[in-house]
């Protein structure tokens, strides 16, 4: 089967074994794939000497086979890919023993995934395969930063630093429909315009002066992913007892600030990554409920990864990048 591989500290199309399956294992007929930041980075994570790794986190297939003992899925039914494993909520505390994906055990950037059933969900019906195929990772990480860690209630403000990643195209949405004020920033006034577009109530300027800019705002909750760049000013117009929740560093992963400003204000900043099998499943009762669609920015096909990757690198998209199986 073809597959995109990390193999020598390399990105390459290549041919691959089809894998088989344990009694209690689905194997997949994959159709659309969803690539993630994180693809980019298993080049600097994965031994050059190592065996080729297949990259990928999240996807959509159709069941093709299935072991002895599975008992949720049959052949034909379509599913989406639980890029979290061994994480649950007894289990989400003990990092030792969590794994996303794609890296250290193949992922989903294969004509062929096999995994056990208990990381494997329903596509939901009124999803296409490829808004759907983009949804697990980056969803369940804004929806576990929304809801578990950062506790939005209708009415609240929430900043979103960095309007256009797939990330913040989720949580804007999950904001909006829980009821809260958004305020997004962007490098890009076109990305401000999107943002809009999918419901963000306000767009200021990255470079822009924020203290200035929302000073007559009251921010009850940020959701970073930025890092350096961004938050000291986060904590700057967070208001007194206010929440930040940060779950990313694109820029520096070292941050500087005003500590007894920060204990002051009787401020919290709280950690969050990805999410629980429990979260993903809520995750999707909510998106269903709620009617949300996952915002593709651009679909690729397998011949076309170098071009998938080079755009999600130079962050110019707005929502999720694809690609077809």
């Amino acid at each position: 089967m073809r597959a995109i591989v990390d193999e020598g500290n390399q990105t390459k199309l290549m041919e691959m074994p089809k894998p088989a399956l344990n009694s209690k294992e689905v194997r997949l007929k994959m159709k659309v794939a969803g690539l993630n930041r994180r693809d980019l980075y298993i080049k600097d994570r994965h031994e050059s000497n190592a065996p080729p790794v297949i990259l990928g986190s999240d996807g959509v297939g159709e069941v093709e086979a299935i072991g002895a003992d599975v008992t949720r899925f049959k052949i034909g039914d379509k599913l989406i890919v639980n890029p979290g494993l061994y994480w649950n909520e007894a289990t989400i505390a003990s990092a030792p023993d969590l794994e996303i994906v794609g890296f250290p055990h193949h992922g989903t950037f294969a004509e062929y995934y096999v995994q056990d059933e208990d990381y494997l969900e329903h596509k939901p019906a009124y999803l296409s395969d490829t808004e759907a195929a983009v949804l697990s990772l980056s969803a369940l990480t804004g929806y576990r930063a929304i809801f578990t860690k950062g506790q939005l209630k209708p009415g609240e403000t929430v900043l979103i630093p960095g309007a256009g990643g797939g990330v913040s195209s989720y949580m804007i949405q999950f904001a909006k429909a829980q009821g809260a004020r958004v305020i997004v920033t962007s490098r890009k006034e076109a990305k401000l315009r999107k943002a809009k577009e999918l419901g963000a109530d306000r767009g200021i300027l990255t470079e822009s002066e924020w203290g200035s800019a929302l000073v007559n705002e009251t921010i009850d909750l940020v959701i970073d992913s930025i890092g350096a760049k961004t938050l000291t000013k986060c904590l700057d117009v967070l208001k007194p007892g206010g929440r930040l929740v940060t779950f990313g560093a694109t820029t520096e992963d070292s941050v500087s600030f005003n500590v007894r400003q920060f204990f002051y204000k009787q401020q919290m900043i709280i950690g969050s990554t990805m999410g629980s099998r429990e979260e993903l499943r809520a995750l999707l009762t909510f998106i269903e409920k709620h009617q949300l669609r996952p915002v593709v920015d651009t679909v690729y096909s397998l011949d076309q990864y170098e071009e998938a990757f080079a755009r999600l690198e130079a962050s110019t998209q707005f929502g999720k990048i694809a690609i077809k199986l």
